[in-house]
């Protein structure tokens, strides 16, 4: 990933929101609304891709049929702000498996989880088991989706 943000101009934008709703649009159908030949729209997918303004792709998979219909949002408080604290934090969620997401945050809590669980029974397993491991935590809060409207 490149150190610098790429210089992105209008069509690099809607090129990244087209592709950010659907990654499996072909070049050809990505060239359309863009006004654009394929071969260019390969060649700004290939340099976004080197900057680093893609950083991947992936597939939104059902909860349904994955069994993970719950969603659970965690906010942690830390004892620390120190730089040893949060990275070795930092490193811990990142071996949960249940942990969607991460994101430090401002505020009360120093950390924002999302995790996706099949039930109450399964969170309770995951919170036992990982999330109150988790080092240097000292308050946990737990809330959960009652239904979802816009994922990502």
């Amino acid at each position: 990933m490149s150190l610098e943000s790429p210089v992105l101009d209008a069509t690099d934008h809607l090129l990244l929101q087209m592709l950010e709703r659907d990654a499996h649009l072909t070049h050809a159908r990505l060239a359309e609304p863009l006004h654009l030949s394929p071969s260019a729209v390969s060649r700004r997918v290939q340099r976004l891709e080197a900057a680093g303004a893609i950083l991947g792709y992936g597939a939104r998979i059902n909860p349904q049929v994955s069994g993970k219909t719950t969603l659970a949002f965690i906010e942690i408080r830390l004892a620390s702000q120190r730089e040893a604290v949060l990275e070795e934090f930092e490193r811990a969620v990142q071996a949960c498996p249940a942990v969607c997401e991460c994101h430090l945050m401002t505020g009360e809590a120093d950390y924002l989880l999302r995790v996706a669980v099949a039930d109450t029974a399964d969170y309770e397993r995951v919170y036992r088991k990982h999330i109150a491991a988790l080092p240097h935590v000292v308050s946990i809060k737990s809330a959960f989706a009652m239904r979802s409207l816009k994922m990502p």
